[in-house]
């Protein structure tokens, strides 16, 4: 995958282009490694500054600029959301990309959220697409009663297949986007990816206009949504409290 995404951004610089836009981190740091000249417009990236993406988020500096979705940020308040609509998990795998730089800072706050719950966290690395298989294979091993799933992009490509097999496995399921829910996941806790695109296509504009990267402070979202697969609960047979599905910013059924 990084090669693919390396030699895409070759080709976006050779045509080339006016400003170029990424989702997410991996595509981020091809296009970085690709040029220092044309902008780049990020979006929803984990750790811009952890991942060495932006100098500081009031001033990126170089030519990228763009928005996060905190993901080390708020990745303890999604366990504890976890723990809160199933009690009853103790042990929960966490299906990430070690070779994603945003996921890394992510990772180290999500080992101290389940120490103070009380979680057992089990770390399955997911780093590309020929991977699935052994991940599988490790998840049923390790016999977790809950797994969180991130946003990186090896997990969206194949974001289908992971729901099938949590929903044969009957393994509940704490998600980063609003969209892997709508597909059949359990729940979700994020920014909206809707609303982050909408925010970067005003990036560009602006860029577009004259205004030079540098001078754009990186975005934080200011809004998180709560969403929960109120169907799928009921298919794993399970009983979320009342007091969480009112909090709740939307319910699938």
């Amino acid at each position: 995958m990084p090669e693919r995404l390396a030699q895409a951004a070759a080709e976006l610089v050779r045509l080339p282009v006016d400003v170029i836009a990424t989702y997410g981190t991996p595509p981020t740091i091809a296009a970085i490694r690709a040029t220092t000249t044309i902008p780049i417009v990020m979006i929803g990236i984990g750790d811009a500054v952890g991942a060495g993406l932006a100098q500081s988020l009031a001033h990126p500096g170089g030519n990228v600029t763009g928005n996060t979705i905190l993901g080390a940020a708020v990745v303890a308040k999604r366990l504890q959301l976890f723990k809160e609509a199933v009690p009853a998990v103790s042990r929960v795998a966490l299906l990430w990309n070690p070779d994603n730089a945003s996921s890394v800072p992510m990772f180290e706050e999500v080992k101290v959220a389940a120490a103070a719950l009380g979680v057992t966290l089990i770390s399955v690395a997911l780093r590309s697409s020929n991977e699935f298989y052994s991940v599988f294979t490790a998840i049923t091993r390790e016999r977790p009663d809950g797994v969180m799933v991130t946003g990186d992009p090896v997990s969206q490509l194949h974001i289908g297949q992971i729901i099938d097999f949590l929903a044969t496995n009957r393994l509940p399921a704490m998600f980063f986007l609003r969209e892997n829910v709508v597909a059949g996941g359990l729940m979700s806790y994020g920014a909206s990816l809707p609303d982050l695109f909408r925010r970067g296509a005003s990036y560009v504009q602006r860029i577009l206009q004259g205004m030079r990267p540098a001078d754009l402070p990186v975005e934080q979202p200011t809004k998180f949504e709560l969403v929960v697969n109120v169907k799928t609960a009921k298919a794993l047979g399970l009983a979320i409290p009342e007091s969480f599905l009112l909090r709740a910013d939307e319910l699938i059924e």
